[in-house]
């Protein structure tokens, strides 16, 4: 006999007006999905559902705990509906929980994937300023798409250990407003937090948070992230990259309104295409003092004359490897760069090629290519390079002549 293996929480006793808390049906409406099929697996230990469907049939429900889903299950869809928060929702849950009990085990090495391949699709989050809205905990290849966070007290989506979460084409902001909110410097919370390996995020609209995006794992990629808001100047961050060893992360063709990013200890990143507006801009944050495999190129920045650096360091790094910075567009701000090209002329036996200015590291130029030149039919005197202390480079003759110097120099090394 064939079975539906659609779900919706309205035949388990839900209201879907929000008058009432519909928790406990929701809880049985994906309990019964869970149950939908057996005997089929995706990862060991993770029961394939055959494609099942739980439907919120654009209903408005009432949540005063967190729906958490049972351990093991995979291949299915939960849809087209709105989850908001009660007055009595507790602040430390998060509205929906991909949370297993074995992922409370203190070991990690005994801890292994406990969900597979859900979506969701067409869901309004309304944490109600309380709690969080989406948790995942040890699991592979969830999908959020075409949904809408509001009003998250903590976090919009926290992804943590797992691989493989994609976010695409949903909006996220702890305030609903569409900018100018006066109140915009005490927004707080984070609208994604991804502290796992593999994930992207595509096509992402984040319009209110104390911060962006946070990624603190490995292989990550953000691609059309549009990231607005003015809380950052008063100390939060549009995208802040926590890279706790190699992490191989990509940020393209994503929009920072008023809204930068921070690398902290960058290994293996690349930032390119992007539009920083107002004044936004990327800050290197050193904890251990290691960069290394660092690109910010071909990005636009525009700020208000207010000569701020396109990039700047915080801290000291020792150790610089492989960091290219180059190629960018910038209007109204000062630019920062790990390569540069000077032309000082005058009749002179020494020039200096000052690049303090433009380099972003002090003290560190680790290649020159120079020539020089002689107005009109005269010798050229016997020349060398003599200093590249302070990021300005000497280049002395043995006589005085009408000519000058061109200068390229770059801060790359290995």
């Amino acid at each position: 006999m064939q079975v539906s293996k659609v779900f919706n929480p309205i035949s388990f006793g839900a209201d879907s007006t929000g008058a009432a808390d519909s928790s406990d049906a929701i809880v049985n409406t994906i309990n019964a999905a869970f149950q939908a099929q057996k005997g089929k697996e995706l990862l060991p230990g993770i029961n394939d559902l055959g494609g099942a469907v739980v439907d919120l049939q654009g209903g408005n429900y009432k949540i005063s705990k967190p729906i958490r889903l049972p351990s093991g299950g995979g291949n299915v869809v939960i849809r087209g509906g709105t989850l908001r928060a009660a007055d009595k929702f507790p602040t430390d849950g998060y509205l929906i929980e991909l949370h297993s009990p074995s992922s409370d085990k203190a070991d990690k090495k005994k801890r292994g994937f406990y969900y597979e391949d859900i979506t969701f699709r067409d869901i309004l989050f309304d944490s109600g300023f309380r709690g969080g809205g989406l948790l995942v905990i040890d699991s592979a290849r969830i999908r959020v798409d075409n949904c809408f966070f509001i009003h998250f007290g903590t976090e919009g989506i926290h992804v943590k250990s797992g691989h493989e979460t994609f976010v695409s084409s949903t909006f996220l902001g702890q305030h609903v407003n569409i900018g100018g909110d006066p109140d915009e410097k005490s927004f707080s919370g984070t609208a994604i937090n991804l502290a796992s390996n593999d994930n992207a995020v595509t096509d992402v609209v984040i319009f209110s948070a104390g911060t962006g995006i946070i990624l603190s794992g490995q292989a990550n990629i953000l691609t059309g992230v549009h990231c607005y808001n003015k809380a950052t100047a008063f100390g939060g961050v549009g995208i802040y990259v926590k890279l706790p060893g190699y992490s191989q992360t990509r940020i393209d063709n994503c929009y920072l309104d008023y809204t930068g990013i921070v690398l902290e200890d960058p290994v293996q990143v690349h930032v390119t295409n992007a539009f920083f507006l107002g004044d936004a801009n990327v800050v290197l944050k050193s904890v251990k003092g290691v960069i290394s495999g660092l690109t910010i190129v071909d990005n636009m920045f525009s700020g208000s004359s207010n000569a701020k650096a396109v990039v700047e360091v915080q801290g000291t790094f020792n150790q610089v490897d492989q960091v290219v910075i180059d190629r960018n567009n910038v209007r109204g701000m000062s630019v920062k760069s790990t390569t540069a090209k000077l032309t000082v002329v005058g009749k002179a036996d020494k020039w200096v090629a000052d690049f303090s200015p433009i380099l972003l590291f002090p003290d560190r130029i680790k290649n020159v290519q120079y020539s020089l030149y002689v107005n009109g039919k005269k010798s050229i005197p016997l020349h060398a390079v003599t200093s590249t202390s302070n990021n300005k480079v000497v280049v002395e003759a043995d006589r005085v002549v009408d000519g000058g110097v061109s200068v390229s120099v770059d801060q790359y090394s290995k």
